[in-house]
């Protein structure tokens, strides 16, 4: 009886066929330093990880008015949550745009930083084996994270001290990025190549809803949820480290959701 129901429950699974929606972009503010590649949402503002600079900057919302700057070991951020008290840096490999330091994380690597010093409190590998490590989420103790090598969408229990991988779903696309957890039970999750955002249930990854991009819209990198809006940004750096040459380049956008 136990394998006929997960045949049957696979078999549902598979032949839905999520709606799929377009939407309208709105520019709002460009980064500090012109390489966005990672944003979280907080009541405090917008926190933004810059690509080259590996700097966190918290914005105000409605201006991109700079309210802090927090120089961090990451290197090539591609991925940035808050939560616990400290900054989540995705340390995505070597340092883009600048100068190297003996702190950069050429194989990847997930940061709990200071969110006032910017100084590495715990590093953590990547999960699933290590590689490449794009997006970050985090929602009540539990760290979401999209790494590229484990090929799906982790949940880590980041709670008293632990690191600790407790359940993934598939990731549904290659390269996804930025992700936004929405409780009880949905993730939204970027994935670039195919400029699609999914509404994923947060247990079986099963895909509830694609927002297909256009391919004017605005290069996909970081992305989170306030208010009602879907917010994300173009870093202005294809893969391989290579200009983008996009005209939003540097921007922050949102769309309704």
């Amino acid at each position: 009886m136990q394998r006929r129901h997960f045949l049957i429950t696979g078999a549902c699974a598979w032949a839905s066929t999520p709606p799929v929606r377009t939407v309208k972009i709105e520019r709002v503010f460009k980064s500090p330093d012109g390489f966005p590649n990672a944003l979280e949402a907080t009541k405090e503002g917008l926190w933004l990880g810059e690509q080259s600079s590996d700097i966190a900057y918290l914005l105000d919302w409605k201006t991109g008015k700079v309210l802090k700057k927090v120089e961090t070991e990451s290197s090539n951020t591609s991925g940035i949550a808050f939560g616990g008290g400290y900054l989540w840096m995705a340390a995505n490999g070597f340092a883009l745009g600048r100068s190297k330091k003996s702190t950069d994380h050429p194989s990847g690597a997930i940061l709990k930083v200071d969110p006032n010093s910017g100084k590495t409190i715990a590093e953590y590998p990547v999960p699933g084996g290590g590689g490449g490590l794009h997006g970050l989420e985090y929602a009540d103790g539990f760290l979401w994270t999209a790494s590229h090598r484990f090929t799906k969408l982790g949940k880590v229990d980041v709670r008293d001290g632990k690191f600790e991988l407790v359940h993934s779903i598939p990731a549904t696309k290659p390269r996804s990025h930025g992700m936004a957890f929405v409780a009880p039970n949905t993730l939204w999750c970027m994935f670039s190549t195919d400029r699609q955002i999914h509404k994923l249930d947060a247990t079986t990854g099963e895909v509830q809803e694609v927002i297909q991009l256009g391919k004017d819209d605005p290069d996909p990198h970081g992305m989170c949820l306030w208010k009602g809006y879907m917010y994300y940004c173009d870093a202005g750096i294809a893969p391989g480290g290579l200009p983008n040459e996009s005209s939003t380049a540097g921007w922050i956008v949102r769309f309704k959701i």
